[in-house]
């Protein structure tokens, strides 16, 4: 059962590409020396804490995240800033987080049989523990079974007492001399086989069986466990996709260009992209490709005037500003006044104009502007996410059928907001980052049943790679192992010009 599984992004605690066993780019020094050799305060300050291990700070993460509700990625990120940890360390205990969260019915299905009380009667950093430790010994194959037993124990007797840690040794020892039990049957109906094979919740995977069919469900539980790819969007208001990715290669980057997206980069080995000088220059911005194909759909033209309603951070707002050749205006959207900032930091860093952040609910656009009054329109609704479970694992722990029901109502109602905002003869795209056809397809029928006025652009990804994933309704879906990218689905619109 034993694989190799990606590192993720230490600074940026989604997953990324670099290899857990591969030691990543060293980064800036912790401290940096000042004229003469001594230390700053904060320096000295920060060479007296206890150091913190990876192991540590991953159970407390994770056990911040079951106990509290904590988002992962927030508390990760915080708690690495704090640890001030080597790059390796902090890819180690990304690794941890992550793999364990993704994992985590499957971990829990194991240890049941060797924890004798049970799971659910142990303290919650106790139950991480055994966790991350169980993740390291089937999915980790470069740290020896020993070693994970020996800071496992280590770590109980600091946590606790020695009474658990002879518990843990017990446990984690017990499982290394059963190996051979730690398989998922085979016996098991589809559903159970898949929940537990590939760690999913039973209620989806029978959800996409339903849907998709057992083939298809599994292939996007396999998909969703798999590390995302690092790609990059080229600023095409400053330079080309083919002068950049020779720049990359001159410093040994491996790059190759994105078969989905013309301004696309993939980027299969080469660092943290986010942490380079073409990233503070502007040249390019971080982006998965399949959200890049959204302003691909909308694909405003220079001059035109261009509304995002739920636009922050404001990656696919900065994307039609450069298809725009920054020439026109974007009105970006979004109801939380601090991610309007966003949104600007956006713009200034790629050095784009036309771009005017608003603060305000998208269920009133229509009455904050005249009717008619846009060339374009691009909603990337709210949704459920379960598009982008590769990069946050915790949603498909934290999602119900509920909230898809919940969720699917508020789409609903945005679409018909908005919809008498678009000029005849003008786009609407309609976008999300989920594989729920109740928010996606069957939304956009929904929508054209009742607005006469528009109709599906099934000609939209017509000659492109997107061609062979069945679009209907003017709507592409994009499944996560169709091309390695997010889930996503994109529907383009068009309002009948002689109304």
């Amino acid at each position: 059962m034993s694989e190799n599984r990606s590192g993720r992004s230490v600074d940026s605690p989604s997953r990324g590409n670099a290899k857990q066993n591969r030691r990543p780019n060293p980064g800036k020094p912790s401290g940096s020396r000042i004229a003469g050799g001594s230390r700053t305060s904060g320096e000295a300050s920060r060479s007296q804490r206890p150091k913190t291990s990876p192991r540590a700070l991953a159970v407390k993460v994770l056990s911040a995240v079951e106990q509290d509700g904590a988002y992962s990625n927030l508390e990760l990120n915080r708690r690495l800033k704090e640890a001030e940890l080597s790059p390796a360390d902090a890819g180690l205990a990304t690794e941890l987080v992550y793999g364990t969260i993704a994992r985590l019915n499957t971990l829990d299905y194991f240890l049941e049989r060797f924890v004798a009380k049970g799971m659910a009667k142990l303290q919650p950093w106790v139950r991480s523990l055994l966790r991350i430790s169980v993740y390291q010994m089937l999915y980790l194959d470069r740290i020896p079974e020993h070693a994970v037993v020996s800071e496992a124990v280590n770590l109980a007797k600091k946590l606790g007492h020695q009474g658990i840690s002879g518990m843990v040794n017990g446990v984690l020892r017990n499982m290394i001399r059963n190996r051979d039990e730690l398989r998922i049957p085979n016996d098991l109906p589809a559903a159970e086989r898949i929940a537990l094979e590939h760690s999913h919740p039973l209620w989806m995977v029978k959800r996409w069986i339903g849907q998709y069919g057992e083939e298809t469900a599994e292939a996007i539980c396999k998909a969703n466990n798999e590390p995302p790819a690092v790609s990059v969007r080229v600023n095409t208001t400053m330079t080309t996709r083919e002068k950049l990715m020779h720049e990359m290669e001159s410093t040994g980057a491996v790059v190759e260009p994105s078969r989905l997206s013309p301004d696309g980069i993939l980027v299969r080995s080469g660092g943290n992209m986010a942490l380079t000088s073409w990233y503070r220059d502007g040249l390019f911005s971080v982006q998965d490709e399949s959200s890049m194909l959204v302003a691909e759909a909308v694909a405003p033209e220079e001059g035109q005037i261009v509304l995002d309603c739920c636009a922050a951070p404001g990656g696919k707002t900065a994307h039609m500003a450069e298809k725009m050749q920054d020439r026109g205006r974007i009105i970006a959207n979004d109801v939380h006044a601090h991610k309007r900032q966003l949104i600007m930091d956006q713009a200034d860093r790629l050095g784009l104009s036309c771009i005017d952040a608003v603060t305000g609910d998208a269920l009133d656009l229509d009455e904050r502007y005249p009717h008619a009054s846009f060339d374009r329109i691009l909603l990337d609704a709210p949704c459920s996410g379960l598009g982008v479970i590769r990069r946050k694992p915790d949603v498909k722990w934290t999602k119900s059928p509920e909230d898809i029901e919940d969720i699917s109502g508020l789409q609903r109602e945005l679409l018909n907001r908005v919809a008498p905002l678009l000029k005849p003869g003008g786009v609407l795209v309609y976008s999300t980052c989920t594989i729920e056809p109740a928010e996606n397809e069957l939304m956009v029928a929904d929508f054209l049943k009742h607005h006469p006025e528009y109709q599906a652009v099934d000609s939209a990804w017509t000659g492109t790679e997107m061609e062979k994933w069945n679009p209907v309704n003017g709507g592409v879906q994009i499944l996560p192992q169709y091309a390695h990218s997010d889930g996503f689905f994109i529907a383009r619109l068009t309002r009948a010009a002689d109304e």
